[in-house]
């Protein structure tokens, strides 16, 4: 009897705790299914993805309605949750950036509520307006548009040098600029585009380098495949003096096919002169040489600050066999501090990291920039691990420049700075 009751005991505690477990995953269920697309997951997209997925833009499709959406969902739930998507490649444990782009955590979560609730859509009446983008540009409508002077045609393969851009920009005056964007004809074969401002006098256009000041050049920025327009902050801007040229450096790439481009660059004016100039500068070494199959090769550059200076943006530059860049200040006092780690850099995704607040560096800070190259049959972008790597322009080569953007702590001064690589 005493056998049976224990029986019956346990049978009846089995019974209720699948029940339990039954209901609390009904439960669940039924609580992740109040997730919809329309109340919850569209203001996310909007809000961090729409920039780049939407027609026309950089991204390989658009999230912009629920259809566009719906075959993504759980492709998307990985991509957040490992963290891919949005992409971003900043060390958390130093620096806060205002263009972090990153997820939060009940961001995350409700992505992944909603896919595993079979991604319902919800009502029409939750959906907020979508965000409004200036047809063609990401910085709203520019005030100037200049293009190069006539489509250049990339041939279907082999290897295209450099090639330089001069267009006139007929300043009257000079301008202070408030946002800037360039936008490739075709973006296919279009690699990357470093705009520069040039005295008109000045008729070199030569490859860019230490030299680019000797010159008259000016350099205002440039893109990469994954980047978009650039507005500064409220404080600072770009200046153009009257009467320059703008002179695109162009990378192009062949893709197997004979493709026209013809690049433009857009700019918006500043309501009034601006405040701060952004100046950029780097840390740069051409003189190194990176080991066949070495799977972790250190490369060093600095720059010393002669006056006082406010970093407001930092951008590592490598190519395919980049797999890490750190930049650290050395202040006068002999005080060290990372600023931004890079540890796992992505050549597809190189992005431009801005400070939530300008970094200040006294005269005679050392800014030394550290890179690592993985030049490994492990790196499965290596074109060539059997070979040594030196610096050059196409991909296959390497570079190694720590780029960063500064105004000059003293506005009225004059902004000098020695480099070294080693």
């Amino acid at each position: 009897m005493k056998s049976n009751y224990r029986q019956l005991v346990l049978s009846a505690v089995l019974i209720i705790g699948l029940a339990s477990v039954a209901m609390f995953a009904t439960a669940a269920k039924s609580i992740a299914s109040k997730v919809t697309f329309t109340k919850d997951i569209a203001p996310i997209l909007f809000k961090n993805c729409a920039e780049c997925h939407r027609p026309g833009e950089i991204a390989p499709m658009s999230l912009m309605t629920y259809q566009e959406v719906r075959p993504w969902a759980k492709s998307m739930r990985e991509r957040v949750v490992e963290g891919s998507m949005p992409p971003w490649s900043a060390d958390p444990k130093y620096g806060h950036w205002a263009n972090d782009p990153r997820l939060s955590k009940q961001e995350i979560d409700a992505i992944v509520e909603w896919v595993n609730a079979g991604a319902p859509k919800g009502e029409d009446k939750d959906l907020p307006p979508a965000p409004k983008f200036a047809t063609g540009w990401t910085i709203g409508d520019p005030d100037v548009v200049l293009q190069m002077p006539e489509e250049y045609t990339v041939p279907a393969d082999g290897t295209v040098p450099y090639l330089y851009f001069s267009m006139p920009t007929n300043f009257t005056e000079d301008k202070w600029i408030s946002a800037m964007e360039i936008r490739p004809g075709n973006r296919s074969v279009v690699h990357h585009v470093i705009a520069y401002a040039q005295d008109a006098s000045v008729k070199d256009t030569a490859p860019s380098g230490e030299g680019d000041l000797r010159r008259g050049r000016v350099h205002l920025g440039g893109i990469t495949p994954n980047k978009t327009g650039v507005v500064f902050s409220p404080d600072s801007a770009r200046l153009i003096k009257k009467g320059s040229n703008i002179v695109f450096q162009m990378h192009y790439t062949t893709n197997g096919q004979v493709t026209k481009d013809r690049t433009k660059i857009g700019f918006v004016f500043a309501k009034e002169p601006g405040k701060k100039e952004l100046i950029t500068g780097n840390a740069i070494n051409t003189r190194f040489v990176i080991p066949a199959g070495e799977g972790r090769h250190e490369v060093k550059a600095s720059k010393t600050m002669d006056e006082d200076v406010l970093i407001t943006s930092f951008m590592p530059h490598m190519h395919v066999r980049g797999s890490a860049f750190t930049y650290t200040a050395v202040y006068p006092d002999g005080r060290s501090e990372i600023l931004l780690n890079v540890p796992q850099y992505d050549f597809n995704w190189q992005h431009t990291y801005i400070p939530k607040e300008p970094i200040a560096l006294p005269k005679g800070t050392r800014l030394d920039c550290v890179a690592h190259f993985d030049n490994s049959p492990k790196n499965k972008y290596n074109p060539d691990p059997t070979k040594a790597v030196r610096w050059g322009d196409q991909t296959w080569e390497e570079m190694m420049i720590g780029w960063f953007t500064y105004t000059r702590a003293n506005a009225n001064s004059k902004a000098t700075a020695s480099s070294t690589g080693q």
